[in-house]
């Protein structure tokens, strides 16, 4: 039964292997294309890119990192569902409150600085 699993496992990873390598070597042929047919309309090279990396995607999807890839976007949108927003009033106020400190602070920072530089230029007696 384990010799089975394990055969099992190989194949598995064999197949994921094999489909990272095909999703490689088709984005490989279309910078290939995309480079070879520079003369040739950038939209349409950029429609074939459009028409080919949906199935890039859809195959890289069926590995096992895809899936993982999936499952995430898939429990961070549960998540994000869960968020209570703000109101545009709390929002604004609280942005509001957020300006006034900022401007408390660079007024206390500029106090202390020309403190400092007064008694700087006091001791070194550069000031009168």
């Amino acid at each position: 039964m384990t010799m089975k699993l394990a055969t099992n496992q190989q194949q598995g990873e064999t197949l994921n292997k094999t489909k990272w390598l095909v999703v490689i070597l088709l984005f490989a042929a279309g910078v290939v294309a995309n480079y070879y047919y520079s003369q040739v309309s950038p939209t349409l090279r950029m429609l074939a890119w459009l028409a080919g990396l949906p199935a890039l995607a859809l195959i890289a999807s069926q590995t096992r990192e895809g899936k993982q890839i999936l499952e995430y976007i898939r429990e961070s949108r549960l998540e994000l569902r869960k968020i209570t927003w703000p109101t545009r009033q709390e929002a604004t106020q609280t942005t509001f409150m957020i300006a006034v400190v900022v401007v408390i602070i660079a007024l206390l920072l500029w106090g202390v600085d020309g403190t400092l530089m007064w008694l700087i230029g006091w001791l070194t007696g550069q000031r009168g």
